[in-house]
């Protein structure tokens, strides 16, 4: 039958393209990969619960979830934390100061575990670039100005 006569109520769910996979290494911290590890925990609970459901809709989205989460498990790489504390690396609390006094800190995290409203940033990011291998005292530039590192932890 053709789509175009069938009511959407009446039509089953499609397979939902997959999320995009970022190209970038899946760097993670013990923090991050726990946190993937969880999505996929929840995700299984809530796939089993939806597929006992009459929503046709919800597994696809939670299957299409899980598959992220699990792909990004299998290429998660993690990353234990900086010994060296001089130099800003993956998975280092940093404080800057803007504009003379305005204090931000920032923990340098992978893509999936980034939150800036939660003071984490992706490694990839414009200011984690510019952080990288940075010590205290020198001054960072980014999005038009400037900042100095106070304290790398």
């Amino acid at each position: 039958m053709n789509k175009a006569f069938v009511k959407d109520d009446d039509a089953q769910s499609d397979v939902l393209p997959d999320r995009e996979i970022p190209p970038h290494p899946n760097l993670v911290t013990a923090e991050g990969l726990a946190q993937i590890e969880r999505m996929q925990t929840e995700l299984s609970k809530q796939l089993t619960a939806a597929e006992e459901g009459d929503d046709l809709n919800a597994p696809a989205h939670i299957a299409r979830d899980l598959r992220y989460w699990t792909a990004r498990r299998s290429n998660a790489e993690l990353v234990p934390p900086p010994k060296d504390k001089s130099k800003v690396a993956f998975g280092s609390r940093v404080t800057i100061q803007r504009n003379g006094n305005r204090r931000q800190t920032f923990r340098i995290v992978g893509l999936d575990q980034a939150d800036p409203e939660k003071g984490t940033v992706s490694y990839i990011s414009p200011m984690a670039q510019a952080l990288m291998g940075k010590g205290v005292g020198e001054t960072i530039h980014v999005a038009g100005a400037e900042a100095e590192i106070i304290e790398i932890a």
